[in-house]
């Protein structure tokens, strides 16, 4: 059954491997098509019914810990795991492709749920990353938060406009 699902996905298996340069164009893709659609889902999840329903279960953690990441309603999964299926669907990858982009998924929703900013945080070598101490603020205001929203990058809370609570947040952090 599942052989058959990521053969109509169009996902490669068997010989040849991609190469290096065909795994990062599709990884890079993959991370924007997520990014982008996830910032606008994860939006809707903050309006009044998408976090009475669903998202007031992920907002429990105020102090998030890494593996809050996946404490969700099952429909709040369901709902972000589109924006995760939507890169691949768009680019089908080789299998081994398709399973280093849940890797590194997996990895990054710890990382920004983690509630601490490592030396190896990805936040201190990849320009535009969120990070832990970006997305600790929108568990830190909670219900209320209408920032924050982008789930690897901050690009999409730069253009429309959701990152100004955060940006007051720090700079009177800062005096």
């Amino acid at each position: 059954m599942i052989s058959i699902t990521v053969q109509m996905a169009g996902i490669r298996m068997g010989l040849p491997l991609p190469s290096a340069t065909e795994v990062a164009a599709q990884l890079v893709l993959y991370l924007l098509v997520e990014d982008y659609l996830g910032y606008w889902f994860h939006r809707m999840l903050h309006t009044d019914w998408g976090y009475d329903k669903f998202h007031h279960i992920h907002h429990e953690y105020t102090a998030p810990m890494g593996f809050a990441a996946a404490h969700s309603h099952w429909i709040e999964l369901l709902i972000l795991g589109f924006p995760t299926l939507a890169g691949p669907a768009m680019v089908p990858c080789h299998m081994t492709t398709f399973w280093l982009w849940f890797i590194i998924r997996g990895v990054v929703a710890i990382d920004t749920h983690n509630g601490f900013n490592f030396p190896f945080s990805p936040s201190r070598f990849i320009p535009f990353y969120g990070g832990a101490e970006f997305h600790d603020y929108h568990h830190y205001v909670g219900r209320r938060s209408k920032s924050n929203f982008a789930p690897v990058f901050t690009f999409c809370d730069y253009i429309y406009g959701t990152r100004n609570g955060y940006s007051y947040h720090k700079a009177k952090l800062a005096k």
